[in-house]
């Protein structure tokens, strides 16, 4: 392996005036900002562009198959119904809330490209769920699959601002004063462009919703330059690793294409590879529901080169007895995120597929999906590292005082650049606790190491990660106290050996009560989504560990339930 070149100094020879990642400064809401000059200036204009790939596949769902142009015309349309038929209007809240259907996309795009705000729901979540986070954004409309339209049929009337649902799929299953998709789509009109709408890039484009220590999910608010920064940032973080060791980087001289088996709900699914795969002129291909041996079929019929989701999909795959019997060799990119990877992923990764680079990296929802990037030979060499920053993010670690941590010294990690949120939607005092002095307080402990890798170590915030869900502890506690038997409960994390993290419970009963854990899990579930519920429950019959302010000690709890791994 080569010496790498530092990176400190390709991104002075990378950033001169007139290259393609010039860096210039400016005023976002009035302090003076490091941003990519060359960056799309809305997810507008990235829609757009893409309309330059024509005839090429855009997407394919099962037997379903959409060009870019075919997608650029079915997006013009919900546009103008989303404006003539609904209403909306620059900056008015559309939620969507299904699987990974082509509509998905559809809607995203037509949602942002007439300024209004896009809101993707976890699709996992109950109606209560998604009850509280429609009224919370004052979302006016939702497009929502059968599943998601049954929930919410029975609760849109405590919504005071939701006027309108929308399903797909379900033409069959007619539901009273919901709206099908299909019949705004029965307007196509290929000789259509998009409603003129002035789009800045501070405007606001999305509201991600994600787990509060209050058990009440906050709203990341995605501004369009949040947004299109980090599509940049992601192709630099490549360009620059290719430098690093010597290579020239190469264009594609065919379309590439990718599995998307992450969420659309979560940044990474849409923020990261929606929106990337677009840019690009991939072709994006779906699945109905992840599965590794689905999977390896398609990367062979599909002629797929990047697939990737939360480190337990690539295990899988690797795991799979079918990978043997299939090509897989057009594989080049595999990317892992939403949970920390066991550091030998990296080489077996490589050992599978010897054409393919590994790719882990460290994100929010708050910072738009993308902090830092481990890719190829760094990654190899540095498994347990995710990566460094882009020149326009910056990474600091501090000390629980506020000051900084020299290399090596592990801290809170702070995130600072044109990527991160511009706070949490109607939760100032969420902002203001988050985002300090323009830094992004993220809850996550961590290093940087002499070469200005970063490590996470550790969450300050008392939640766990359930393949790649954040899962915080207090919501699950709450559900299990709401229990008539319960007198205490406390709620951590097992080591997973696929999924990360599953969850688990310590509980106190009222004395003369009958512990059924069973029963208690069917009580959890009727309160929050299923993979929220502990799989593992155990009964205590003395108080639980606390320390003098009253907190429960977490670690003494998985000490007496002697938690191992699943």
């Amino acid at each position: 392996m080569p010496m790498p070149i530092d990176f400190q100094q390709l991104d002075k020879t990378l950033t001169v005036p007139g290259s393609p990642f010039e860096i210039e400064e400016v005023e976002i809401r009035s302090t003076t900002t490091a941003v990519w000059k060359n960056a799309f200036p809305s997810l507008r204009a990235i829609v757009e562009h893409s309309r330059q790939f024509s005839e090429r596949d855009y997407l394919v769902y099962e037997d379903q198959r959409l060009s870019y142009e075919q997608h650029y015309q079915q997006v013009v349309t919900l546009a103008h119904a989303l404006i003539e038929q609904y209403g909306i209007k620059k900056g008015d809240r559309v939620a969507l809330a299904m699987r990974n259907y082509p509509e998905w996309p559809v809607i995203f795009w037509a949602t942002v490209s007439i300024g209004a705000v896009i809101v993707p729901l976890n699709a996992w979540w109950t109606g209560a769920e998604l009850e509280y986070a429609l009224e919370h954004a004052g979302a006016r409309l939702v497009f929502t699959d059968l599943q998601r339209a049954k929930a919410l049929a029975e609760t849109r009337r405590r919504i005071p601002t939701l006027e309108h649902i929308v399903k797909v799929r379900s033409e069959d299953s007619p539901l009273g004063n919901i709206d099908e998709f299909s019949a705004l789509m029965s307007a196509l009109n290929s000789g259509q462009s998009l409603p003129t709408i002035a789009i800045h890039p501070d405007d606001d484009a999305s509201i991600f919703y994600t787990s509060g220590t209050t058990g009440k999910p906050k709203g990341a608010v995605n501004t369009h330059r949040n947004i299109c920064t980090n599509q940049l940032s992601g192709v630099y973080l490549r360009v620059r690793t290719e430098y690093r060791y010597g290579r020239e980087p190469v264009q594609p001289t065919e379309q590439m294409g990718q599995l998307i088996s992450a969420p659309l709900f979560h940044v990474t699914g849409s923020l990261a590879m929606l929106c990337g795969s677009t840019i690009m002129g991939s072709k994006i291909v779906f699945m109905y529901q992840w599965d590794a041996d689905d999977a390896i079929r398609l990367i062979e019929k599909e002629k797929l080169n990047a697939f990737g989701g939360v480190p337990s999909m690539p295990l899988q795959v690797l795991e799979s007895p079918l990978l043997a019997d299939h090509d897989t060799s057009t594989i080049r990119t595999i990317l892992f995120g939403g949970a920390p990877p066991a550091p030998e992923l990296a080489a077996r990764v490589k050992a599978a597929f010897p054409n393919a680079s590994a790719s882990n990296g460290y994100g929010l929802t708050e910072t738009s999906a993308l902090s830092t990037v481990n890719v190829a030979e760094d990654y190899i060499a540095r498994p347990e590292s995710v990566g460094l920053a882009a020149p326009i993010c910056k990474i600091k670690i501090v000390t629980s005082e506020g000051a900084e941590c020299p290399a090596g010294e592990v801290g809170e990690i702070c995130v600072k650049g044109p990527q991160v949120i511009k706070g949490y939607w109607n939760n100032p005092e969420a902002t203001a606790k988050t985002i300090i002095d323009n830094w992004l307080h993220t809850g996550d402990l961590g290093y940087v190491d002499d070469e200005g890798f970063l490590y996470v170590v550790d969450r300050i915030k008392d939640m766990l990660l359930r393949g790649g869900e954040n899962i915080y502890c207090i919501e699950v506690e709450s559900a299990l106290f709401n229990h008539p038997d319960v007198i205490d409960a406390a709620v951590v994390g097992i080591p997973h050996h696929v999924l990360g993290e599953e969850v688990g419970a310590l509980i106190q009963l009222r004395p003369g009560a009958d512990f059924k854990p069973e029963d208690l899990q069917a009580h959890v579930a009727r309160q929050i989504a299923a993979f929220k519920v502990p799989v593992l429950i155990e009964q205590h019959h003395e108080p639980l560990p606390r320390n003098a302010n009253g907190k429960i000690m977490k670690p003494a709890v998985k000490a007496l339930m002697g938690i191992g791994t699943l």
